[in-house]
């Protein structure tokens, strides 16, 4: 709580702007955002937060770590079974499920309905739903939590990311993993508290902008790192050839002093943030090239996730998520490009879920074995999902989709071989327990001790916070 504060001015005094208040009195934001970051000490001997009462609540996990499907893989054939749509392949789409909904490729064009593409089962003892195209998923079905009736706002694939990550489609703002880092800190001295992984493989993989994990209006210490999959993790992290540790850190030290000396005069507090990262990439010169080496891994480890180390795919960056998470990274984002199926989506989905299928469920178990996954929130899915009507190029597809589609969560705080929520007979609309992304958003932070309602950060006279000022809920019935 910051006190209330009587300041006397006169002509001789210091001109008391906010920053130097908050310099005076101990505050200082780029102060705070060092330490939360570095997990260090304050002077106080408590571990710094973005405020003193965070977390709200003992929180259920203790990093999230995202899986998405980049592109909006298709509910229709990973989730959602509906019989319906497959006895109206080839009909017309019912003019009463499309009326004034916002399409995006398929705008003005003959709506017909795509039968589901492969056939369903129910698996583990909870009788979850699941596909033919994920035969590893059908292994874990009793860790899922499937939620079958997400809502997003934007139909087209950047703002649709923009969205997920960083709950409006207006571009500059936090990301999650931000936001999720600037609250709580990191528990690594040694590598950054919010990092992205890519991967690559299927149809049309579109790009992903560096935007998409960027600390926007927050302190710039809080955005996340994106490591290469193949060749140096981190570029420029290498000292250059004839450069001792003892060299480097001379610099660094003589670099951090003169910025010290201009942070006294402007009070700046992306100034601080420069010293945190050049500090920090002096300890990720002999923490990355560990973290990266995965010669310590035992050849069942690599193989269980069908690893190849150093080839950037999908199964050795879910290896990394692993190592990552053992090391103490809050939030962990790995995307992989290839799930936009406007055509072809039959051969795709296999394609797609070949690479993704084995390494999440490989994830899911090594974590479980190593007594990580009660303290890990793994989230599973795309930007969007596809539509019931039929759109060919190349073979049978489906345009995006945001009216109804499928995402799973598993790990702690989180219940195992359960489906939350329905879209229509016809896979349209989510109809039942409906979920808005906000609404993921604010469970998720519910699980890392955090009310999404008081979690805020003033910028440009509003209280700013991850899920806006829209309604948004914690989604209570699947908590355990």
């Amino acid at each position: 709580m910051v006190k209330k504060m009587t300041i006397q001015y006169n002509h001789q005094s210091e001109n008391h702007t906010r920053r130097s208040i908050l310099r005076n009195t101990g505050f200082g934001l780029g102060a705070v955002a060092c330490h939360s970051l570095l997990g260090e000490k304050t002077t106080s001997g408590e571990t710094p937060t973005r405020s003193a009462d965070l977390p709200n609540f003992p929180p259920k996990v203790k990093r999230v770590i995202f899986l998405c499907m980049a592109g909006g893989p298709s509910h229709l054939e990973t989730f959602d079974e509906k019989p319906e749509l497959a006895k109206q392949d080839g009909l017309a789409m019912p003019a009463s499920y499309t009326a004034g909904q916002p399409i995006a490729q398929l705008q003005g064009k003959e709506l017909k309905c795509q039968g589901p593409l492969t056939k369903f089962g129910r698996y583990g003892e909870s009788g979850q739903v699941i596909s033919d195209f994920l035969p590893y998923h059908q292994r874990m079905a009793d860790d899922l939590c499937v939620i079958r009736s997400m809502v997003t706002e934007q139909i087209n694939h950047d703002p649709a990311h923009t969205f997920l990550n960083t709950g409006t489609a207006i571009s500059g703002r936090p990301s999650m993993g931000s936001w999720v880092t600037y609250g709580l800190g990191s528990e690594s001295k040694e590598l950054p508290g919010f990092v992205v992984l890519t991967s690559v493989g299927g149809r049309n993989p579109q790009p992903i902008a560096s935007r998409q994990w960027s600390s926007g209006f927050l302190p710039s210490l809080y955005q996340g790192v994106e490591f290469n999959g193949s060749g140096p993790p981190v570029n420029y992290v290498t000292p250059p050839n004839g450069v001792t540790d003892s060299r480097q850190r001379k610099l660094i030290d003589t670099i951090g002093e003169l910025n010290r000396r201009r942070y006294a005069t402007t009070q700046d507090p992306e100034i601080e943030t420069r010293i945190a990262t050049y500090e920090m990439a002096f300890r990720m010169q002999k923490s990355v090239p560990q973290l990266a080496d995965f010669s310590d891994e035992p050849q069942h480890v690599l193989d269980l996730y069908g690893a190849k180390p150093g080839d950037g795919s999908y199964a050795s960056n879910c290896l990394l998520a692993r190592r990552l998470a053992e090391r103490g990274v809050r939030f962990i984002q790995l995307y992989h490009r290839g799930w936009d199926h406007h055509g072809g989506l039959k051969q795709y989905m296999k394609v797609c879920c070949g690479l993704t299928d084995q390494p999440t469920w490989a994830l899911i178990q090594d974590l479980k074995q190593r007594k990580m996954l009660d303290e890990t929130l793994i989230v599973w899915g795309g930007e969007f999902g596809r539509t019931p009507m039929y759109q060919g190029k190349g073979g049978a597809g489906r345009d995006h989709h945001i009216k109804g589609f499928s995402m799973w969560i598993a790990g702690g705080g989180v219940k195992g071989g359960y489906s939350h929520g329905a879209t229509d007979e016809l896979g349209y609309h989510a109809v039942e327990d409906v979920v808005h992304v906000r609404d993921l958003h604010a469970t998720m932070l519910h699980l890392l001790g955090i009310d999404h309602q008081r979690f805020t950060h003033p910028y440009q006279g509003l209280d700013m916070r991850l899920t806006g000022v829209e309604p948004a809920k914690v989604i209570d019935s699947i908590l355990t």
